[in-house]
């Protein structure tokens, strides 16, 4: 008895239509749009990247600090004797020198990494950045750094002891978007553009030396809301 052979047709192939492929990017661009709507309070793409840049040297200055069995500091460039373009936006990890006899120079402070720029319009702001951040009081301590010409000046400074531990739990460090003329004046700020309006980001130190980041703008401050194009930060 001849055996037979049933075929089968073959299924046609599933796919999207026309339809169902307008209603998936109709969806994904409904998304896209509250995601954008739910982050414009807080910083742009410049100002998340360079907080997070500055955390990593904050991290590594307690590693310095701790691994070393010295005290290291987190500079922030406020006014560069001959770079003065980098002024509030070169950020760099410094410790103390070292004798001859390998003994601590407390006088004496050398850097240990490489100098980080903020992106472009990301500037470090001197209006919130603050030593204590809860009562909202004085701006971080100052130091001169001496040395090579395109590193002599005077920097902010944030300072962890040998144990890793911060000596001002609760400073704050804020970055904000805006622009700065080349030839600006000594401590002239930051303004506001138009664009950048609540473009800020940053994060508070304690005194373990670990980070929190802010969560919105005013959580940074209250006049954060109410700034104009042309305000100094």
């Amino acid at each position: 008895m001849d055996s037979k052979t049933s075929v089968q047709p073959h299924s046609r192939a599933s796919g999207f239509t026309l339809v169902e492929m307008l209603v998936v990017i109709v969806i994904m661009s409904i998304l896209m749009t509250a995601g954008a709507i739910g982050l414009s309070g807080m910083g742009g793409k410049g100002v998340s990247s360079g907080v997070a840049s500055v955390e990593a040297l904050f991290d590594e200055a307690r590693s310095v600090a701790v691994g070393q069995r010295t005290n290291a500091r987190v500079l922030v460039a406020k006014d560069l004797s001959n770079v003065p373009e980098a002024n509030l936006r070169r950020v760099v990890v410094a410790r103390e020198a070292l004798k001859p006899d390998g003994s601590v120079d407390p006088n004496k402070w050398e850097l240990v990494s490489r100098p980080l720029t903020l992106p472009d319009q990301v500037y470090f702001s001197q209006e919130y950045s603050r030593k204590n951040h809860e009562s909202g009081t004085g701006e971080p301590d100052v130091m001169t750094l001496q040395g090579k010409a395109s590193t002599a000046g005077d920097y902010y400074y944030y300072e962890f002891n040998s144990e890793g531990i911060c000596i001002t739990p609760g400073a704050s460090l804020v970055l904000g978007s805006g622009t700065r003329a080349l030839n600006a004046k000594k401590d002239e700020r930051p303004r506001v553009t138009a664009s950048g309006k609540r473009d800020f980001g940053g994060f508070v130190v304690w005194r373990n030396g670990r980070t929190s980041s802010f969560r919105s703008p005013e959580q940074i401050s209250s006049t954060i809301s109410s700034l104009k194009a042309g305000s100094k930060f």
